[in-house]
């Protein structure tokens, strides 16, 4: 698959996100909506998207309008490695062998923007399809856990990085601030999502509440029962179509050993040991099941949204409208870029540009 240059030639644009009670009548639309379940190629991040084009391009023939995949698609989740770390971490000593698998991880990870997601957006556009993609981005020599949006013109939103990593996740992952928690207007409909654990933060959840979600995105790395019960208790909370993708992956498609080992199992698994049944689901905003869960295998899982569903779920209740009580019980979101260095004259720059652009008349 060859990449797609932008055609700006500048870098793909950024597209604001929504404002709190706009965009247009979703009462009577109908989206048809697929999740992805299948496996990163891992530590083959060419193999990964020539993997992903085919599956968005087998979602659009059937019609899929939002194709949503799992947490970390591209970059892959490091299911089994501890990166040389174990349960007594020594942080004075770290591992060689950890490091090595770090750089291999890091390796894999993409820039955002970069040829990646250039290519990535030219996919969308392609297929003319709205795209959740779970990403592991590099800024630097930090990696973040990301989710990046495209819309059906080829172009690229924007992103939410995973706010809270979690357990062993924090060693090999950067933290996300305020500044990315997106919902973007779309013809679709309101469009956001949290990745994995970070949506039982009910803070976090209420920030997308307050945007105005209406396709609540879920990208995640748990298959485990029990989380079908959050996904339907943040349908029903939010009044949202819940989407939630994982991944379906066997041993066989990590590296072998001893390139890529798998601890905490007792013993190496074997090459079709299941490491991860998956579990993707589509939830309506009255908690029905739409389609999922699903464990049996990689399978692209699809529903018609009825939009509508949204408005007779909100007369029941309304998290941050009629049910809400903002003079007892309140939420303020710094949603402010923290940067651990900044510089004054960039500062300085920014504001003399902006003080520029108003005094001249077009």
């Amino acid at each position: 698959m060859a990449m797609v240059p932008s055609g700006s030639g500048g870098g793909p644009p950024v597209i604001a996100e929504v404002e709190m009670n706009g965009g247009a009548d979703s009462g009577a639309a109908t989206v048809r909506a697929t999740v992805v379940q299948a496996s990163t190629v891992f530590y083959d991040t060419p193999a990964t998207l020539d993997k992903a084009e085919r599956l968005i391009e087998e979602a659009a023939g059937y019609g899929s309008q939002l194709v949503v995949f799992p947490e970390a698609f591209v970059g892959g989740y490091p299911r089994g490695s501890t990166f040389g770390f174990g349960a007594n971490i020594s942080i004075g000593n770290p591992k060689d062998k950890g490091k090595e698998e770090f750089r291999k991880y890091h390796a894999a990870a993409i820039e955002v923007p970069g040829p990646e997601v250039t290519c990535l957006a030219a996919m969308a556009g392609k297929y003319k399809v709205f795209l959740v993609m779970g990403v592991i981005e590099r800024e630097g020599y930090t990696l973040y856990c990301s989710v990046l949006f495209f819309d059906p013109l080829g172009r690229y939103l924007g992103k939410h990085r995973k706010l809270m990593p979690t357990a062993l996740e924090r060693i090999i992952w950067g933290f996300g601030d305020g500044s990315t928690i997106p919902v973007y207007d779309t013809p679709l409909g309101k469009i956001g999502a949290l990745i994995c654990w970070e949506n039982k933060m009910p803070l976090l959840r209420t920030a997308l509440y307050g945007k105005g979600i209406e396709i609540y995105c879920a990208p995640t790395a748990d298959s485990r029962q029990v989380w079908q019960a959050s996904m339907t208790h943040i349908a029903l909370e939010g009044g949202c179509f819940v989407l939630s993708a994982n991944q379906f992956c066997r041993r066989k498609d990590y590296p072998p050993p001893p390139e890529y080992v798998f601890s905490g199992l007792g013993e190496e698994p074997s090459p079709d040991t299941v490491v991860c049944p998956g579990g993707s689901v589509i939830i309506s905003p009255s908690g029905e099941v739409l389609a999922g869960p699903n464990y049996e295998g990689e399978a692209l899982i699809t529903a018609d949204l009825d939009l509508g569903e949204i408005v007779r779920a909100k007369f029941d209740f309304d998290v941050v409208g009629h049910y809400a009580r903002p003079e007892v019980l309140s939420l303020v979101v710094n949603d402010q870029p923290h940067l651990p260095v900044s510089f004054t004259s960039a500062a300085e720059k920014t504001t003399a540009a902006k003080s520029d652009s108003t005094a001249k008349p077009y």
